[in-house]
């Protein structure tokens, strides 16, 4: 970054009264080692760590684009490169830069580049908010390396970033933290001298409560962290209760352990409401699951398996939703998620129920499970490599799509089991209509009732 006058008076101010800024601007790691998390990112050798002056030999730095949900530190790593680097570092933000600001960073550096040798790392937040145009721009620069870009969007880059850019990028995705990285971070800014100094302890309760709010989101964390932590001290309290957490931050506890029985007692009645086509009683315990913070990837694997289990081809569209919701809460994360898992959630309780498709396979294993199994029929053997057909093997198969109804009155199950009928469609919404085609289907092969 190039500092005015002004600029570096603030950084001066932040350096003798740390509490001018925000814990979480005091807390942004100074080395590429301080970072808490993606360390997929960090190895050695990575585009990261040659960001910051740890490359050799004749190949330079790439420009990179960081792809991440908020809170994930995206601009932590843009800030630990700009303080690591011996670059000349410059910082856009695509909210209110435009072309003419892109062309004056891209002139600066082509005069610190021929004059002085010096290279630009240009750091644009936010670049789904560019437009193609503006986002053109910046190919010049990119390409013949007059400026190395890190370029931060928590939009997927494949619908918001031009191809040519991405091209000419490399890009980072980066992970939701876990809730150990959410801890470490927290408990670093309790008692390091740049976050709280150990002014005030936090017990287990209210800092597991802490990481529950912080959902994933470091800035979160200590956004509401250093709220407490004020409230407690005006109070003259040694610690920050649960109590004065909820009151900062105004959300309550809920009594829900993640790794307990609340976990699971919590999810069971979920779906189990959802079975029973109670669409508010399904809501309420998916907002207590997302108030929790509970890991929306697991809500979504329960949608997918009870739109199977309980709905099943009674709406052959239930599975779809489903899947579309695990697939998009993955992109998204908290707290958009909530909504996704909301739709899904009351598409599931509304639809029509059959568990025709659970028991079906389960009566099929159980069987299988017993022995009964069988050679395969001759004639459904594979009769395509050399010598099959003198084992007999495919002799007599009629094929269907040669007869005018499109289905063969043949065997296709195994001896021990050619009358056995393990789907038992219901007559609930769109699995009627399976349950007239699995009888007529079956009358035309000649099936016998068992």
């Amino acid at each position: 970054m190039e500092p005015d006058l002004f600029t570096a008076a603030a950084e001066e101010r932040q350096e003798k009264e740390p509490s001018s800024s925000p814990l979480a601007v005091r807390m942004r790691p100074r080395t590429l080692d301080e970072v808490v998390g993606q360390q997929h990112l960090l190895k050695p050798g990575s585009p990261l760590r040659r960001l910051v002056g740890e490359a050799s030999g004749p190949a330079g730095p790439s420009s990179v684009l960081l792809w991440g949900p908020p809170g994930t530190g995206k601009t932590t790593l843009a800030y630990v490169v700009s303080k690591a680097t011996d670059a000349r570092f410059v910082e856009l933000s695509a909210i209110t830069a435009g072309v003419k600001e892109v062309r004056a960073v891209i002139d600066g550096a082509r005069r610190a580049s021929g004059g002085y040798g010096k290279e630009t790392v240009l750091f644009l937040d936010e670049i789904h908010r560019f437009s193609k145009a503006q986002q053109d721009s910046l190919l010049p620069a990119v390409e013949n390396r007059w400026v190395t870009l890190i370029a931060a969007t928590t939009e997927n880059p494949y619908f918001s970033v031009i191809s040519p850019l991405l091209s000419r990028s490399l890009l980072l995705t980066l992970e939701p933290l876990t809730d150990d990285d959410i801890r470490g971070l927290i408990r670093r800014a309790l008692s390091d001298e740049r976050g709280l100094g150990d002014a005030v302890a936090l017990p287990e309760e209210t800092e597991n409560h802490l990481l529950r709010i912080a959902g994933g989101d470091a800035r979160r964390a200590l956004t509401a962290l250093e709220a407490a932590a004020g409230a407690a001290l005006d109070k003259g309290e040694a610690e920050i209760g649960l109590t004065t957490l909820e009151e900062t931050v105004d959300r309550a506890a809920v009594k829900y352990d993640r790794d307990g029985d609340q976990h699971y007692d919590v999810a069971s009645a979920l779906i189990k409401s959802i079975r029973g086509s109670d669409v508010d009683a399904a809501l309420h315990y998916l907002a207590r699951m997302i108030e929790a913070g509970e890991d929306p990837r697991f809500i979504a694997r329960r949608l997918m398996i009870s739109a199977s289990e309980d709905i099943g081809l009674a709406d052959p569209t239930a599975l779809q939703t489903a899947v579309a919701a695990a697939q998009a809460v993955a992109m998204i994360g908290f707290p958009e998620a909530a909504l996704t898992l909301s739709h899904a959630t009351i598409a599931l309780a509304l639809a029509p129920k059959s568990n025709a498709a659970t028991t079906a396979i389960g009566a099929a294993l159980e069987d299988v499970r017993k022995g009964l199994a069988g050679p395969v029929p001759a004639h459904l053997r594979d009769s395509h490599y050399k010598g099959a057909t003198k084992l007999g093997h495919g002799q007599g198969y009629v094929y269907p799509h040669d007869l005018a109804e499109g289905i063969a009155a043949q065997q296709y199950a195994p001896d021990a089991l050619k009358d056995r009928e393990y789907y038992e469609p219901t007559r609930h919404g769109a699995e009627a209509r399976y349950a007239d085609a699995v009888e007529w289907t079956r009358k035309n092969l000649g099936r016998k009732r068992s």
